[in-house]
């Protein structure tokens, strides 16, 4: 293990200059990632920022009826919050579905946001990766890809994103907001995550120095009555092989609204749209989720040991609407 510097932040401004003074410095919140990948000798950095005493962890409300979440808000602390269960569920279950207890007791949302790639060519440095290293190829093509991604996938990277989080805010429109060098910005949590194309290695579009400070969710009726299934390998913790954020609003046996997201499939975070558009208007019945689940894979790029992601994601989304329409979601 190389040796690193480390400072302790006590203000967002502080951690900003002390990580711009360094090219290749990090900042360390939960550490519930970057510590093992530090170790494995995938990141470098010359420098550890500890952001753990910036006043970034409250929970708060909008005046729209939706919520700020500090970036250092344990992940633990946002699923038990009351606004979040009575409002968010889906949010809830993405939480709880997301991680082990004791991970959950130290990761943060922003941390969770930015989480590196699970890819096990990412984490082996003997093996090429696009990801790590610009350049020299992606052994996940032609390699051990039964959990990689089917959709949004690139010729130069096929990895898919882990978190459980993201899939949720990307189905709420939620929006990261951020302070560094440009001063305050804010991304529409769509654009927070980066297609891989031919350039893998840049996961967001965020600059040296940027620090995600909150998640922002506006408020949503619908998403009271919303769900987050997932599929996986096992029932303890474990990355999904598919899952779905949902939520669906019939009135009179019709769908007038509709909020999906796929997560355990893709490169990053996918919202659904192609198949909202076939759900919007149409009768809330099985032969319309089954044609919105054909629709949003239609454009899916599977490879040797991942093909059956297809249907299982087809099935996911069909079994989360379904229950939505019986149950309204968790109760």
């Amino acid at each position: 293990m190389r040796p690193v510097s480390y400072a302790r932040a006590t203000s967002v401004a502080e951690a900003i200059a002390a990580l711009r003074a360094h090219p290749d410095a990090a900042f360390l919140a939960g550490g519930t990632t970057e510590i093992d990948l530090l170790r494995l000798d995938v990141v470098r950095p010359n420098a550890l920022v500890d952001i753990n005493a910036l006043p970034l962890s409250r929970i708060e409300d909008l005046a729209d009826g939706g919520l700020r979440i500090g970036a250092l808000a344990r992940m633990s602390d946002v699923a038990e919050a009351p606004a979040v269960v009575e409002r968010f569920p889906m949010l809830m279950q993405a939480l709880l579905l997301g991680a082990s207890a004791q991970l959950r007791n130290m990761a943060t949302i922003g941390g969770n946001l930015l989480q590196r790639v699970r890819c096990s060519y990412f984490r082996d440095v003997a093996s090429p990766c696009n990801k790590r290293e610009p350049g020299t190829g992606c052994s996940a093509l032609d390699g051990i890809n039964r959990g990689h991604a089917v959709l949004g996938t690139s010729d130069h990277c096929i990895a898919t994103h882990p978190s459980d989080l993201a899939v949720a805010l990307i189905a709420l429109d939620a929006v990261v907001r951020t302070e560094g060098p440009r001063g305050a910005r804010a991304f529409p949590i769509d654009e927070f995550f980066l297609l891989p194309r031919d350039t893998p290695h840049l996961e967001h579009p965020t600059e040296h120095g940027e620090l995600v400070v909150a998640v922002d969710v506006p408020a949503a009726p619908i998403a009271r009555r919303s769900l987050y299934a997932k599929v996986r390998d096992r029932e303890s913790y474990e990355f999904a092989l598919a899952s779905v954020a949902a939520a669906m609003d019939v009135q009179g046996g019709v769908i007038r609204a509709a909020r999906v997201a796929l997560g355990g499939v893709a490169t990053k975070p996918w919202r659904a749209r192609r198949a909202e558009q076939i759900l919007v208007g149409a009768p809330a019945q099985r032969d319309t989720y089954a044609r919105a689940a054909r629709e949003e894979l239609a454009s899916a790029r599977p490879r040797q040991l991942n093909a059956f992601k297809v249907e299982l994601a087809q099935r996911a989304i069909v079994r989360a609407l379904e229950t939505l329409a019986e149950t309204g979601g968790p109760q």
